[in-house]
């Protein structure tokens, strides 16, 4: 018998936490991108962000992998988050071929991805209220 679990509310969950940090080394990407223009420090700073960034979209892939099967939850959050993986595939093999025309965009379609990710399972539904309005 399976049974279907939903998170308490107030209770942070692991698939929160590996989308605010995917999102948040987007972010991390976008600032040392602008350094790259200013700075010698900005290539090692933004090399090394590509990789926690690709690290994160794993682990939001492990965390949606996780959340469905054991929980009971949908399996589309698994499509969306394989979806951004390869996003970030594609987004390192650009990087690595120093095509910006197609980087810089990209990047910042994945930031935009990844902020409505963030908002969707940030936000919780309140249960609707039957009966006296204030």
């Amino acid at each position: 018998m399976a049974t279907q679990t939903t998170a308490v509310r107030g209770r942070v969950t692991f698939p929160q936490v590996a989308i605010a940090l995917q999102t948040l080394a987007l972010f991390f990407q976008a600032v040392t991108a602008g350094m790259l223009l200013s700075s010698s420090l900005g290539h090692a700073l933004h090399d090394a962000g590509s990789k926690v960034m690709y690290g994160a979209s794993m682990l939001y892939v492990l965390a949606a992998i996780l959340a469905w099967r054991p929980g009971g939850g949908s399996p589309r959050p698994i499509l969306y988050a394989s979806g951004f993986l390869v996003l970030a595939s594609a987004q390192v093999v650009l990087g690595i071929a120093h095509m910006p025309s197609l980087h810089v965009p990209l990047g910042i379609l994945m930031f935009g991805l990844s902020v409505l990710a963030l908002g969707r399972v940030l936000s919780t539904r309140l249960p609707e209220r039957t009966g006296t309005r204030l």
